[in-house]
């Protein structure tokens, strides 16, 4: 996944976003702006520009070699671990923010129970979410968990991050089922992301799996002008 950003936005960012678009379909081993060249470029200091360059090394796209200078990396050999929003967003060198609408206990509706391979009627923890990054909104996620797996969640206060609370009680999902399609915004989420009603977005739709428990089934609406997803299929040779 990646978040976009204007080109208004901070130097790092114009700088990162620049050696993106340079490197972009060049072959491993390719030479990157050294930063040298990017300092002149952009008038920034060395700091920024290293700033710009750690995010790209972060997320696999560039790779230093100590003595010789910055290239493009070469795939890397394992297929990622299932990871959470505030977990990718990290890795991506942006800020993850997230704000709590709902948290409460609800029955579980025909699709939600099915979800979770439970019964209608069922008590489940329904926790819906307005996510940023940086400061920008990128999307509005409606999660649903098992009450049954997870005792005083509610009243223990909200986590930060989900995956780290099913973490702590040995229930972090391994695996996960997601179906991405394009969707037109309902009002509500209009009104949270802040584009017009009918808009198109993003809608992932994530079970996500302990072993074989179902954990947390959850749906995200994303603005297409703030979200890339990134997906690797099988692992590289």
């Amino acid at each position: 996944m990646e978040a976009k950003r204007s080109e208004g936005g901070l130097k790092h960012v114009q700088v990162r976003e620049y050696v993106r678009e340079l490197v972009a379909g060049a072959a491993p081993g390719s030479a990157a702006p050294s930063e040298r060249e990017l300092v002149a470029r952009f008038g920034v200091a060395r700091m920024t520009v290293r700033q710009a360059l750690d995010v790209l090394v972060t997320e696999g796209l560039l790779e230093r070699v100590p003595g010789r200078g910055t290239f493009v990396a070469h795939p890397r050999r394992r297929v990622g671990r299932l990871s959470s929003y505030s977990e990718d967003m990290k890795v991506r060198g942006l800020l993850p923010e997230s704000q709590t609408l709902v948290a409460r206990r609800e029955q579980a509706g025909p699709g939600v129970a099915r979800a979770l391979d439970i019964s209608p009627g069922d008590a489940v923890i329904h926790w819906k979410r307005l996510r940023r990054a940086d400061q920008q909104i990128i999307c509005v996620e409606d999660a649903y968990l098992n009450e049954v797996l997870l005792p005083g969640f509610l009243q223990s206060g909200m986590p930060t991050s989900l995956y780290q609370a099913l973490e702590d009680r040995g229930l972090r999902p391994t695996w996960a089922e997601d179906a991405i399609s394009a969707s037109a915004a309902t009002e509500d989420e209009a009104s949270l992301l802040e584009i017009a009603p009918g808009s198109p977005v993003l809608q992932l739709s994530r079970r996500a799996l302990c072993g074989d428990k179902v954990v947390n089934v959850s749906r995200s609406a994303f603005r297409p002008d703030r979200f890339t997803m990134h997906v690797q299929l099988g692992e590289p040779s």
